[in-house]
């Protein structure tokens, strides 16, 4: 059997649960065609880098399967159908990743950056006093300088 990552994009106004279940069903299909799902999993709502159906945002869903090619033909196939997934893309793998994929360690990369708090700004508290740029020559009345190189020759 080949190995395959399917990611669906479902609808933003949809639940958790509602996506979950769409998960599920794609597990389904792909069982009931005498392979198997790997892996799953759920990258959360994120935005979209243009609309698609209305959409500005979509819940992303990832799963590793190992399956024949007829089954992948009839999820896609399926997936086609529902309208609660906006967009889709299964791709052949010679592996598949062991451990959570580059997204999942992003986030958790990402969040541990910025220390469990949600912002991205950091410490603001940490700037210290502020620096002083020490004396620094008079530089003049403005009427005295050139405006620009054409009035300096």
């Amino acid at each position: 059997m080949a190995l395959y990552e399917h990611v669906f994009l479902a609808r933003q106004d949809l639940a958790q649960a509602q996506v979950d279940a769409l998960a599920e069903t794609a597990t389904k299909i792909v069982e009931e065609g005498k392979g198997r799902v790997v892996k799953t999993e759920s990258w959360g709502l994120r935005g979209l880098a243009y609309r698609i159906q209305k959409n500005r945002k979509a819940h992303y869903v990832m799963l590793e399967i190992d399956a024949p090619t007829g089954v992948i033909a009839e999820l896609e196939r399926q997936t086609g159908i529902n309208e609660d997934i906006v967009r889709y893309m299964t791709v052949r793998v010679d592996a598949h990743e062991a451990g959570p994929s580059a997204m999942m360690r992003r986030n958790e990369r990402s969040e541990r950056d910025r220390g469990g708090r949600g912002g991205d700004r950091g410490d603001r508290g940490d700037r210290g006093p502020r620096q002083d740029r020490g004396d620094r020559p008079d530089r003049g009345p403005r009427e005295d300088r050139p405006r620009d190189d054409r009035d300096a020759a």
